[in-house]
């Protein structure tokens, strides 16, 4: 019963930066690997994101390529997003959704901005939806 109150306390409470909130200094692929950890609920400790998992979201188009080698707060924005939607939509959902974005021409703080909305909402709804904490 601990670790879910300890789940439902996360959801209540952590969530991703905000985009004013990212790095505005390009980054290395090894140091996007240790940001990413603070953007994400993590729900086991198997769970981290690896290169080689950025890398096939950069070829699959749901993360723009990097200048050179170094990685933006737009990068971090798509990342972010995939990794938390990667628990409940395909790669093809993820691209629809994307490109849905993209066809709508708002910048990406913007985009991003809208769906860390829709994350809060869906964190709190299923955070309330946890059965409350048993009397010890």
């Amino acid at each position: 019963m601990n670790e879910l109150m300890d789940l439902k306390e996360r959801m209540e409470h952590e969530r991703p930066a905000r985009w004013h909130e990212l790095p505005d200094i390009a980054l290395y692929m090894d140091q996007i690997i240790a940001y990413m950890p603070r953007q994400l609920i993590r729900f086991d400790e198997g769970e981290s994101l690896t290169s080689a998992m950025v890398n096939n979201y950069i070829k699959d188009g749901l993360v723009p390529r990097a200048d050179g080698k170094r990685y933006g707060p737009i990068h971090l924005g798509y990342l972010t997003a995939v990794c938390a939607l990667k628990r409940v939509l395909s790669v093809r959902d993820m691209k629809v959704l994307v490109s849905a974005g993209e066809k709508r021409e708002k910048p990406p703080e913007e985009l991003y901005a809208y769906f860390l909305q829709a994350l809060d909402r869906a964190l709190n709804e299923t955070a309330q939806s946890l059965p409350p904490q048993a009397a010890p």
